[in-house]
């Protein structure tokens, strides 16, 4: 064998190996996240836990109709269905709104109202743009110290994750929606979110748009 081939394999070996470290690291993170968080979640049947400021609904989508995507009405259910168990007395509704034709929020009032959802018991977050933003802005604009999670269950783990980096005593419930169309493709995409907001859980940067203060009391 040539000094050229042993050099192109050795190479490649290296190669190899970097990825195989690379992989490993990315699903031990993964499972890092989802393992430290399954005990903070919770199921409509369960006892509510006491003291909880809000009940925050994560957006998920509106189509050009203004109509809610499947995933996030299911949301809406779930986090209504809470409301009227009396898990808390207000349901925050966070999501976007960066432009003036496209209002997560003002979607999700409706449907939260159409669903039962007396109006005084909604407050929405107009500047969700993402998990760590809705979560970083409950925290600083809305005064949240303690918050029950609404979103789908793949999707719960690293917002509970998210949520005890940032100091806040969170659980979470289960919307319907697993086995909406493109799952295998979202469970795949969360892998990757996971471990991006891993490393936001621990630089803890400044949600991308903030402003004054707005207590939920």
């Amino acid at each position: 064998m040539t000094s050229t081939k042993r050099t192109l394999r050795r190479a490649l070996a290296g190669v190899g190996i970097a990825c195989a470290l690379l992989l490993a690291l990315v699903l031990g993170v993964n499972g890092y996240v989802v393992l430290s968080t399954r005990d903070r979640v919770l199921t409509l049947g369960d006892t509510p836990p006491e003291g909880v400021d809000c009940i925050l609904v994560l957006g998920c989508g509106v189509y050009a109709d203004k109509s809610p995507t499947p995933m996030l009405y299911d949301r809406l259910v779930r986090g209504v269905e809470l409301y009227q168990a009396g898990w808390a007395e207000k349901l925050l509704l966070s999501g976007d709104n960066r432009s003036v034709y496209y209002n997560e929020p003002a979607t999700m009032y409706q449907v939260s109202r159409d669903l039962g959802a007396p109006a005084e018991a909604i407050t929405l977050d107009y500047a969700g743009l993402s998990t760590y933003d809705s979560l970083y802005r409950a925290r600083e604009i809305f005064g949240v110290k303690s918050l029950v999670i609404v979103t789908q269950d793949y999707h719960l783990s690293r917002a509970l994750y998210l949520a005890e980096a940032l100091g806040l005593e969170a659980w979470g419930v289960a919307a319907e929606g697993e086995d909406r169309p493109g799952q295998i493709f979202r469970e795949f995409r969360e892998i990757l979110a996971r471990d991006k907001d891993f490393l936001w859980a621990i630089f803890q940067p400044e949600a991308t748009i903030l402003g004054d203060p707005e207590p939920l009391t």
